[in-house]
């Protein structure tokens, strides 16, 4: 069977539309005719195994209504990538055994939200700026072209009744061993983001325009839809649906975990693609954190790792005058360029499945 005809429903100009709401009971019913007419097995019958992740396709991330839009170079990024990512679901539901979205789900008051610190003498802090320890040991507020904000900042004292039984002290320490380890690492200064994903706000909701396409794949292939929760730990970020950035405590208690669980239901498939916002942060992240595990069991796995490059955007933060405060499009263009060397595959969207490297040949004889 060659790629299916797009649903009559789907309109590409639902990219745009903030809060889209399909009519799922319709779905449904459309989605039985669909089956029908296409002959469409059950996803139980699938003998190779294809896995779609799109990670954090929710609506603060997908409209320049959300409060941390990914607009990408473009200014368009996500809206577009919506629409080439929607297609491809709907002209390869037949290939897709399971879609396993990540949601980004955040609260209130967290380590990278600007709420959470203060300055020396009580001063509100502001999103993107940068959080970062000096020779000393202190905590400073920079701005993204490293300028200094604010000298000796901490977190608010009133969180410490929640967080650490109010013991402030250990917060105190927590917080310079979060920014030392980050900076071990190398791979993220502590960041400080505009609220976004927050649970229970609209802009935590799946864009409309996925959310269709997802609900009518389990509507179509008699499969029930995932949703892979991350980024609640208040006191670590988490980019990587695999696990927060900082998994330790300063006294050497664990704080954190590795998501082993859905490492291996994801690597319970032949071929595993990922895709979505944003390439420069949790796109990136999570495939790093997924390599990782993947090179500890055995390197050739990471020969069944599908990237659709042409499906995300990277992070930009415009400058109000035709530039950018930050850009991180190289740090995506970095890390595709890794995965490559890895020996995992960075396609598009619109590449025939039959022509991707190292595709099953029963999968490409049923693509082709």
């Amino acid at each position: 069977m060659s790629t299916l005809s797009l649903p009559t429903f789907f309109d590409p100009k639902n990219a745009q539309v903030w809060g889209y709401r399909p009519d799922l009971a319709r779905l449904a019913l459309d989605a039985f005719d669909f089956k029908r007419m296409a002959a469409i097995r059950g996803a139980g019958s699938d003998t190779v195994k294809l896995a779609i992740v799109p990670i954090d396709a929710q609506e603060d991330f997908s409209h320049p209504a959300g409060t941390l839009f990914v607009a990408g170079r473009s200014g368009t990024g996500a809206v577009d990538d919506a629409v080439r990512l929607t297609q491809f679901l709907y002209r390869h539901l037949h290939l897709i055994t399971g879609i396993f979205p990540t949601f980004d789900t955040h609260f209130a008051l967290q380590v990278f939200s600007s709420p959470f610190w203060v300055g020396p003498h009580g001063e509100a802090l502001g999103p993107h700026t940068l959080i970062v320890a000096d020779h000393g040991g202190v905590l400073n507020n920079i701005g993204l072209d490293g300028k200094l904000i604010l000298h000796d900042v901490k977190p608010r004292p009133e969180m410490a009744w929640w967080l650490c039984g109010g013991n402030y002290p250990w917060l105190v320490k927590q917080m310079l061993h979060y920014v030392e380890e980050l900076a071990r690492g190398g791979k993220y200064t502590l960041y400080l983001w505009p609220p976004h994903t927050i649970l229970g706000t609209p802009g935590h909701a799946m864009t409309g325009i996925l959310t269709e396409a997802r609900f009518f794949h389990s509507y179509v292939r008699g499969v029930q839809g995932h949703g892979e929760i991350k980024g609640g730990h208040p006191l670590s970020e988490c980019y990587s649906v695999f696990g927060e950035e900082v998994k330790t405590r300063w006294d050497g208690v664990p704080l954190a975990s590795k998501n082993t669980r859905f490492i291996d239901v994801l690597l319970g498939h032949d071929v595993v693609v990922f895709a979505w916002q944003a390439a420069s942060h949790c796109v990136k992240s999570s495939i790093d954190d997924f390599l990782v595990e993947l090179v500890a069991r055995d390197p050739a796995l990471a020969g069944k790792i599908y990237i659709l490059e042409d499906c995300m955007s990277a992070v930009t933060v415009p400058d109000g005058a035709g530039g950018f405060v930050a850009d991180f499009t190289k740090d995506a263009d970095a890390a595709l360029d890794r995965f490559r060397n890895a020996g995992m595959h960075v396609v598009k969207s619109t590449m025939p499945i039959e022509t991707w490297p190292n595709i099953p040949a029963s999968l490409a004889k049923l693509a082709s």
